[in-house]
């Protein structure tokens, strides 16, 4: 038996937990139980084998097979049988881990949040995030770097909390500025920029695989933008955390929910559908609310779920089950793979604001205590309780398409156990083409008494019509007749897209109330913007949910009822067992998890890599963080403290010394830490995609700041999309629009915006934590052709030839101070100078070049010496520093 020497404690979640995960958990884990042994979980691993006895005796080393088995000198009995052999170090470290009594410790990243002293250092120009940092470098005989220079901090700071460089002015202000407070000011008004907002949802839009497409193979554009506003918004209002959770999560379940909670909750129906024919909408419904498990647990827990759809989890403590338990929250919502992707919120304010304002004033002034305030809650009754594909019964007709409802003469549906009050208005939308009908409302059975009569009109188009059910009061099915006898059996009457029912109206006496009531109606039949929005089914249409056997949603096993992984936090005890219950759950103080991920979030936006450098992964397969305490030091206060305020952690951070120095480096210190996670020095590393298209808009004077509306569409070469079915094509904006900032530019999922994702941006169709960095020669390609790019290049050199005349030195030091916010040194103004007279002289011999270099109808004064200028400034937006944040 190998000998113990150290008597030390071990350390189960640093030292025991890597060594199972690499050598051992493939075969004894939650896919494999070789054996019948498992080290994913204690009782697994204490239990008996297959042997029919334990393979781990904790205190007993010697009488464990599990460390026998690790010693032993025959090779077909020595574990592992496939890989390296452990090493004497790890079998050591195994031992005397059994020999302490094999205890399972948390890991780390589950483990409760306690409030944690910062290091008793002395930090005079930092914070005390600066001690933390300095303690780690002080062991590592490593010292920081000297402070940055204040125009290079200015546009490292500018780019991190708006994702623009500072204006001129701002540079000016804060370069004549020599108060103690300067740089803090000029923090506070960043945070305080409408831009803001802005530069934080394009970060958050990546986790909620925002786009303006379904995805799919069809990929029809989706009406979605309002969500997008409702994030930049949301960063702007400096939304605490947790609020913001809750609302994208559940807002549609908070008490009277307003249409920015309804509009929130699109977060979840960012999820791809699929309006490809023949295909079977359960099959993708139920896609769809596994994609919102695996989203919600990435992004909020830094947990990789997707793979305990399947089996429990290889490397985490997470069962098979809890995967199931956790969908069975998301499971019983209204949406639908459909076409139409109802439910929709619609904003009837944006149709007419005064017709709208009218009616609700009548409402105010007429309805009684029971009844709505406004106009917009009224009309919430338009996205239905009940949608056409809850009709459950079909008899005598037939589902004409898998979209809609559909159906034929004396065909009929069931709308299932309607609440009706004895004043009950129904409200259906429909469409008959060039064709009529009538429908009968018959009570409790196709042979029921027949309660309404209703004619349909033709229809060019959808429309809604309402129809007021006689006083019947109670619950009842609802079985709907449709006839028209002149058409053939295969023709369908009408198609029917929704019902609805909306209790309690004003009675016909009041004044006002028909004229009123055919105006609200002609106002429905407008057409106003509408957003995809979460709605959970009523109590009579709850779906019970059943894990998958090995993950096929096709063959059914156990139900199983709302519950989140008992290796975690527990549920609320006041809480609901549906999607508000869950998001209450996350946001919980007693979830450590959720202040870390976002907290390691933010880190690694502003420093390039992560406290923990798998943001997307804080289970035991994840990297360990860099600096624990101050992890947990930060997420504690930005819990309880900060009150969940990301304005507040984000100004902590950027005013920390560490983030204030120099990004310089030393070839010992790129040697000793080339990814700079002891943070010896400020970060350095290229900008996002968007950044990098917004900075050259900023620049160059072009940039338009119009914030919010639908998605715009920027220059784009032809021929990129290639749209099947619906015909959709790239409208180039030509209104100015063109240079709005990259956050609105139109997301295509099948075909996404050239110039960004050469530049690593996202395609949406799933949601991402961690973009990765490359440096490609598509890159300097796309910089340095794309008409985008050129465009700004001769903006910025009509610029440099305003301001600095004919003197050529000049006007290349004005550009490149304009564009990197420093002074041009003089080697590069020796190599762009040549480069400029190079480019005079070809100008000059060959006017039609200039002309179509500068794409201009008439020859402006000084073509060649403006055409040269376009060259040098294009050159200077290619250049490191142009193009990274330093």
């Amino acid at each position: 038996m190998f000998s113990c020497e150290s008597r030390r404690k071990v350390d189960f979640s640093s030292e025991v937990k890597p060594i199972l995960n690499k050598h051992c958990i493939s075969c004894h884990g939650g896919v494999k139980q070789s054996g019948g042994f498992s080290v994913l979980f204690r009782e697994e691993a204490l239990g008996n084998t297959k042997s029919g006895k334990p393979a781990i005796i904790p205190g007993h080393p010697d009488q464990s097979e599990f460390i026998r088995r690790l010693t032993c000198k025959d090779p077909k009995e020595r574990m592992p049988q496939k890989g390296e052999r452990l090493s004497a170090a790890d079998v050591e470290t195994l031992t005397r881990w059994v020999e302490q009594g094999a205890e399972w410790g948390e890991h780390w990243a589950y483990v409760p949040l306690k409030p944690v002293q910062a290091p008793d250092i002395k930090v005079e120009d930092g914070n005390d995030i600066d001690k933390f940092i300095r303690e780690k470098l002080s062991e590592e005989g490593l010292k920081p770097a000297a402070p940055a220079d204040k125009m290079t901090l200015l546009r490292r700071v500018s780019l991190d909390l708006t994702g623009l460089p500072p204006t001129p002015a701002m540079a000016a202000a804060y370069e004549a500025d020599n108060s103690p407070r300067a740089y803090e000011k000029m923090v506070d008004s960043l945070l305080a920029s409408p831009h803001y907002g802005e530069r934080w949802a394009a970060m958050w839009l990546d986790l909620a695989r925002y786009s303006d497409t379904k995805g799919y193979e069809r990929d029809a554009s989706r009406n979605i933008w309002h969500y997008r506003d409702w994030v930049i918004d949301a960063f702007n209002r400096d939304m605490p955390y947790d609020s913001f959770t809750i609302a994208q999560l559940a807002g549609d379940l908070l008490p009277q929910p307003t249409n920015a909670q309804f509009i929130a909750t699109a977060f979840h129906r960012n999820t791809m559908t699929n309006d490809e024919g023949g295909t079977q909408d359960e099959e993708f419904r139920t896609a769809a609310v596994m994609d919102r498990v695996n989203t919600t647990m990435e992004v909020w827990q830094g947990v990789t779920i997707g793979c305990v759809q399947c089996h429990s989890h290889p490397y985490d403590p997470f069962r098979f089950e809890d995967y199931y338990k956790l969908l069975a929250f998301m499971n019983n919502t209204r949406d639908e793979d459909t076409h139409m992707e109802h439910p929709k919120l619609r904003l009837y304010d944006s149709v007419s604001t005064s017709e709208v304002a009218r009616i609700s004033e009548w409402v105010k002034q007429h309805g009684n205590g029971s009844q709505l305030a406004s106009v917009q809650e009224f009309l919430k009754v338009l996205e239905p309780k009940v949608h056409a594909h809850d009709c459950d019964q079909y008899i005598n007709g037939a589902l004409y398409d898998t979209k809609y409802l559909g159906v034929r003469h004396n065909g009929s549906c069931r709308l299932p156990a309607q609440q009706l009050s004895g004043k009950t208005q129904l409200l259906m939308n429909y469409w008959t083409g060039n064709k009529s009908g009538s429908l009968e409302f018959r009570l409790d059975s196709l042979k029921g008494r027949t309660i309404l009569k209703q004619q349909l009109a033709p229809t060019g188009g959808r429309q809604v019509i309402a129809m007021n059910l006689p006083p019947v009061a109670g619950k009842h099915d609802l079985y709907l007749v449709f006839s028209n006898a002149t058409l053939a059996p295969n023709d369908p009457v009408c198609m029917v897209e929704w019902f609805a029912f909306r209790e309690d109206l004003p009675g016909k006496g009041q004044p006002g109330y028909e004229a009123v009531s055919k105006e609200m109606l002609a106002l429905i039949n407008k057409t106003p913007e509408e957003i995809p929005v979460m709605i959970e089914n009523p109590a009579e249409m709850q779906r019970t949910t059943r894990v998958f056997e090995r993950g096929n949603w096709l063959v059914k096993g156990n139900a199983v009822t709302p519950d989140v992984p008992h290796s975690l936090n527990p549920f609320p005890a006041n809480a609901p067992r549906n999607r508000l219950g869950l998001a209450r759950w996350i946001t919980d103080t007693r979830n450590p998890l959720t202040a870390r991920v976002m907290v390691n979030r933010l880190w690694e936006q502003l420093f390039g890599t992560g406290i923990v450098e798998t943001i997307e992964d804080f289970g035991t397969q994840g990297f360990l963080p860099s600096h624990p305490a101050l992890l947990d030091w930060l997420s504690y206060k930005f819990m309880h403290d900060n009150r969940w305020h990301m304005k507040a952690l984000l100004k902590e951070i950027v005013l920390s010394a560490a983030y204030r120095q120099s990004s310089a480096t030393t070839p010992d210190l790129q040697e000793k830490d080339p990814a700079n996670r002891l943070l010896a020095r400020g970060p350095h590393f290229r900008l996002t995609a968007e950044e990098v298209r917004d900075q050259a808009l900023a620049v160059s004077g072009l940039l338009n700041q119009a914030m919010h509306g639908p998605s715009i569409m920027p220059y784009q070469p032809e021929g990129i999309w290639q749209s099947v079915w619906s015909g959709e094509y790239w409208k180039q904006a030509q209104d100015g629009n063109q240079y709005r900032r990259a956050v609105y530019v139109f997301q295509k999922r099948t075909s996404p915006y050239p110039s960004m994702i050469t530049f690593d941006g996202s395609s949406r169709e799933v949601c991402l934590q961690r973009r990765i960095r490359t440096n490609t020669p598509l890159q300097a390609l796309v910089t340095l052709n794309d008409p985008v790019y050129m465009e700004t290049a001769r903006q910025l050199a009509q610029q440099m030839l305003r301001n600095g005349g004919k003197d050529a030195a000049a006007c290349i030091r004005w550009g490149y101070k304009a564009a990197m916010f420093r002074q041009l040194p003089d080697n590069k103004l020796t190599v762009l100078q040549q480069l400029y007279n190079n480019a005079l002289q070809q100008y000059r011999k060959s006017p039609a070049d200039a002309v179509k270099l500068l794409q201009c109808k008439e020859q402006p004064p000084q073509i060649a010496e403006l055409a040269a200028l376009t060259v040098v400034a294009n050159v200077m937006m290619n250049m490191d520093e142009f193009l990274t944040k330093s």
